[in-house]
């Protein structure tokens, strides 16, 4: 027989541990509550031969209760800890950013989830005891860990994310407040290749050499980059994106965050039937 008392004063927690604990499918499993002046007891007893299964079955409640209940706190908690020196709102944005990479993470919610399952599952099968706020608060370190490595990659994100928003609203402001100098050019866009032409239909290079990339910043879109300088460049009073692959990628739309109405974006057209023809006959060759 094997029986583990969870002691705690949250009235939410009793609430979710009674639910949940009725859950468990197992023959010969008992819940009892016992309430006393500082804390309530939830008991669950289990008198039969498979205690594993028994110890797993509760440590994964005890490991979703973590996740449901405490893991918001606990992200506020390192944020307001270690990046005190943001606003209010910036942290608020952080802070979505962790709850984005938690839900994108299909890796960081089985590690998490593994962590905490293991901490729970030692314990209450050593202990008949586990003091649930003192157990969170001084026995996750490791949990506590991998949040700290969710914090600091939303806090990346963040200042990647505000470095293009800068970099994007510099560049606006720059082909807002000078004159345009060509009049039309066309950019043949597949993620295979890029080519600049003009208003004839003639390739321009895009060229380091020619124009030593003075607008490039730390913000890096590859093979595109010097595509984007020419672009800023030329100053172009219109821009035609022809689109070989149908598709819009973080490039083109970066391009039109710059030049709003000044792009158009075409996926028939002479010009696009003729790339993607050719587009076609290369592959086709390989």
């Amino acid at each position: 027989m094997k029986s583990i008392a969870i002691k705690t004063n949250n009235s939410q927690i009793i609430e979710y541990l009674q639910n949940n604990f009725k859950k468990i499918i197992m023959p010969e499993t008992y819940i009892t509550q016992k309430k006393f002046k500082h804390f309530t007891n939830i008991i669950i007893h289990y008198k039969g031969n498979m205690i594993d299964d028994f110890l797993k079955g509760v440590s994964k409640i005890l490991s979703f209760l973590v996740i449901y209940e405490f893991e918001e706190d606990f992200l506020k908690e390192i944020i307001n800890s270690n990046y005190f020196y943001f606003s209010n709102l910036e942290r608020e944005e952080i802070l979505e950013n962790c709850f984005n990479i938690l839900v994108d993470s299909t890796n960081f919610a089985k590690k998490k989830f593994r962590i905490l399952n293991k901490v729970f599952f030692t314990f209450i099968k050593n202990n008949k005891n586990l003091y649930l706020s003192g157990f969170i608060n001084f026995r996750l370190h490791l949990y506590h860990t991998a949040l700290q490595e969710i914090v600091e990659e939303a806090v990346n994100n963040f200042i990647l994310e505000r470095e293009y928003n800068e970099f994007i609203s510099l560049l606006r402001l720059y082909i807002n407040s000078e004159q345009y100098i060509k009049k039309i050019l066309h950019v043949v866009y597949s993620k295979n290749f890029t080519l600049i032409l003009d208003e004839n239909k003639k390739i321009i290079e895009c060229s380091k050499d020619t124009f030593n990339a003075k607008f490039l910043s730390d913000i890096s879109f590859s093979t595109n980059d010097y595509t984007l300088n020419t672009l800023l460049t030329l100053l172009p009073q219109k821009i035609y994106v022809h689109l070989i692959d149908n598709e819009i990628d973080e490039f083109i739309t970066t391009l039109s965050l710059i030049f709003e109405n000044r792009l158009e974006i075409c996926i028939d057209c002479n010009i696009c039937n003729l790339y993607k023809y050719s587009n076609l006959l290369n592959n086709n060759k390989g």
